[in-house]
């Protein structure tokens, strides 16, 4: 059995993404604790930005991310980088402790069940650091007890969609750390291009309010002609226009990316920073967020590191993963990584050496947003993806926000009249217990080879990688695996898991 990540000391062969330091703990893996550097660590977040709508990553769409683009090309980027679960509150918390969702008690959208994990701005701050957020708090905060130094929500940044308040905010709590002679982690969280979509709705947020202003036009608005459709939607003109909507929001989060920078550079404090960009995950339509597809948690990570990292530098060899931001972030600084986390920092890899056994990266899901459980596990590797859906029972149907807007409608009526746009519609309302896809030639995931005979060794190989993790990790998920064939066993599996939120099974009208 291949591994899928090792320690620096290449031990633990046969062990997977994680599992060294579940089992012994990282002070017995990684570096000694070394004395804290005087660096500041500024990490910014997209919300729902697909990998492939930034320009570096390959969007055909021009002039999309200029400056997402721009700070590509002063520091290093992964093409390899995935969240863990693709939906927000989960995915945060996976950033903020270095644990699985299952494994933390952060499943779904609540704090975390398990108060004694220890999250990033607290360990920062108890390391000398003056810690900052700005947007997305409550998503970001895994501990309803902590509070941030400096703190401004949605409602004062313009709905989270104003890049000149993120300026004036940052900028006056950078000035103030550097006052203080105080190294500072700002968590810089953009509400774009979450729903509502530029041009979509809610246009109120364009009136100025006392909170924190109004939401501002992007510096450049899309038309239905200027963008492209992902192949794994239907290319129809409703899906078209909310697509081009969305693109006007990607470049307003670019926008907001490019204003928290420049108020770096205006402090002087860009040369002494650690900045880390990436997305939470993909895109609010079907087939993206809140699964599991590629598409779904394959995230457009760029490090700019002065000094330490080569600017324009790419890496496409090794996976990484949203578990290993924590262990990375402190191993950077110097400080000393805390026992129980799943991830590993990738430190040697943004050094420019190879990095053993990154070959393989663990993603899934729990719950969405209306508290409906939906138990989703993949393994992607550099070329194949396997998923495992424990709910799909032809019976329950998938719920979630992707089906909110225009796209998901047009979908549905087309398919009355066009029996492949029926298919893909029945596919996402009711999926299959098992899919195999191969990402490197079919990367929409458009057509699922797991009855196709000529893959069985590919497909053996995924579902024992998968077992083995989720044994060790204490999956709940690994008997109904075990047992994927039998109805009843995922029938008295998803019970037990409608009874976690009181939830009864959605089934077809």
């Amino acid at each position: 059995m291949k591994s899928d990540t090792r320690t620096r000391r290449d031990f633990l062969k046969t062990v997977g993404f994680g599992a060294a330091a579940m089992a012994f703990g990282p002070g017995h893996i990684l570096a000694a604790p070394r004395r804290a550097k005087l660096m500041n660590v500024l990490l910014i977040t997209a919300d729902d930005m697909n990998c492939d709508c930034v320009g570096v990553y390959g969007s055909r769409v021009k002039q999309s991310t200029p400056q997402i683009d721009r700070l590509a090309s002063e520091g290093m980027r992964f093409e390899r980088a995935h969240v863990t679960i693709a939906v927000c509150q989960p995915c945060r918390s996976v950033l903020m402790t270095g644990r699985y969702p299952h494994r933390s008690g952060g499943e779904g959208f609540h704090r975390l069940h398990k108060p004694d994990v220890p999250i990033l701005p607290d360990l920062l701050r108890k390391a000398g650091f003056q810690v900052g957020i700005l947007g997305k708090v409550g998503h970001s905060t895994p501990h309803a007890s902590f509070k941030w130094d400096m703190t401004y929500d949605m409602g004062q940044l313009g709905m989270g969609r104003n890049p000149d308040i993120y300026y004036k905010h940052a900028k006056a709590f950078f000035a103030e750390a550097k006052s203080k002679g105080k190294p500072f982690f700002l968590m810089a969280n953009s509400h774009d291009p979450h729903r509502p979509f530029f041009g979509n709705d809610r246009e109120q947020w364009y009136t100025p309010n006392k909170a924190g202003g109004a939401a501002k036009e992007p510096s450049r608005i899309f038309k239905p002609k200027d963008v492209e459709v992902p192949a794994f939607l239907a290319d129809l003109p409703q899906v078209r226009l909310e697509v081009s909507e969305y693109y006007s929001s990607v470049r307003r989060c670019d926008d907001t990316v490019g204003r928290i920078l420049e108020a770096l550079k205006e402090t002087s404090q860009d040369q002494n920073t650690l900045v880390i960009c990436l997305s939470d995950h993909g895109m609010p339509l079907p087939f993206a967020k809140t699964n599991c597809y590629l598409h779904s948690t394959r995230t457009p990570l760029i490090v700019r590191w002065p000094g330490k990292v080569n600017s324009g530098a790419v890496d496409g060899d090794h996976f990484v993963s949203g578990i290993d931001l924590l262990p990375t972030v402190l191993d950077a600084l110097g400080l000393e990584q805390p026992d129980g986390m799943d991830g590993l920092s990738f430190l040697p890899v943004l050094s420019g050496r190879k990095q053993k056994g990154r070959t393989m990266v663990f993603t899934q899901f729990h719950q969405t947003a209306g508290r409906n459980r939906y138990p989703m596990r993949c393994v992607q590797n550099e070329r194949f993806g396997y998923i495992f859906n424990a709910w799909a029972d032809g019976k329950r149907v998938f719920r979630n926000e992707s089906q909110a807007g225009r796209t998901m409608k047009a979908m549905v009526a087309a398919g009355k009249t066009d029996p492949k746009i029926a298919a893909r519609v029945k596919l996402f309302l009711y999926r299959v217990v098992e899919e195999f896809y191969d990402f490197q030639k079919d990367p929409d995931a458009l057509h699922n080879l797991i009855d196709d005979p000529k893959y069985r060794a590919e497909l053996d190989e995924l579902r024992a990688q998968m077992e083995a993790w989720m044994k060790r990790t204490g999956d709940v998920a690994l008997a109904a695996f075990r047992n994927r064939d039998s109805s009843e066993a995922l029938a008295k599996f998803m019970a037990a898991q409608d009874k976690l939120t009181g939830k009864k099974k959605r089934r077809r009208k």
